[in-house]
């Protein structure tokens, strides 16, 4: 089996696993213990108007701050308790929900709180080439969808007898052993401090949480949902 690392772009028409650890995977994954479905928008006009249709709950940001006229903002711990009669989430984020748009593989979620499982799943589905896909931010790399990879990347190969893994794959597993550095990298890096400095700092925390969810989630025909 093929494993590879990547930014924005995936390089497998097999599996991909989307990684926006800084919150969009996080929400995505928790959000699954409160909603039966997850619609990513790719615009606000997109969220607004589906809203209207589908009488779904709109969880939103950009730039990290909670958009006017949302229910709730990009927030795992939100998504996960909000409660509500309607079962539909619609999500719009500035860079996780951006990167699904492209995608043409078989595509799962990925982040900290569910890296066992999904390394796991993605082993199971997959033919010949796990792609594991950093979502960055605005085409940069980011420390903390780096590190949430490399977490992901050792459980994927914990899972098989026969790994042929990436120069780069290799780093991502190596910088994300020495779990307090892992921590200290969340908590220091360009979004987080930005997050913490907007009042998010305890979605940061949650993020960083390890496999506490067995949670995975596939995203096809423009909705996510539990497999």
């Amino acid at each position: 089996m093929k494993v590879t690392l990547s930014l924005e772009a995936t390089t497998s028409n097999d599996v991909s696993i989307m990684v926006d650890a800084l919150r969009a995977s996080t929400t995505i994954t928790l959000a699954l213990n409160n909603f039966k479905k997850i619609i990513p928008c790719f615009s606000l006009q997109e969220a607004f108007e589906l809203k209207d249709k589908i009488n779904g709950v709109i969880a939103g940001e950009r730039g990290g701050q909670m958009i006017q006229g949302a229910d709730i903002g990009n927030s795992p711990q939100e998504a996960e308790s909000y409660k509500s009669d309607k079962d539909i989430l619609i999500l719009t984020t500035s860079n996780g929900t951006r990167i699904l748009e492209n995608m043409d593989s078989t595509v799962l979620i990925g982040s900290m709180v569910n890296a066992k499982a999904v390394g796991k799943k993605s082993v199971q589905m997959a033919n010949s080439h796990i792609d594991v896909v950093m979502a960055g931010v605005k085409g940069e790399f980011v420390l903390e969808d780096f590190l949430a990879a490399g977490e992901i990347l050792y459980w994927i190969c914990e899972n098989l007898k026969d790994c042929e893994i990436s120069e780069y794959a290799k780093s991502a597993i190596l910088a994300s052993r020495d779990y307090e550095a892992l921590k200290k990298g969340f908590l220091t890096s360009r979004t987080g401090k930005r997050l913490t400095k907007l009042g998010h700092k305890e979605d940061v925390e949650f993020c960083l949480l390890k496999n506490i969810s067995d949670n995975v989630a596939i995203y096809e025909n423009n909705e996510i949902t539990l497999i």
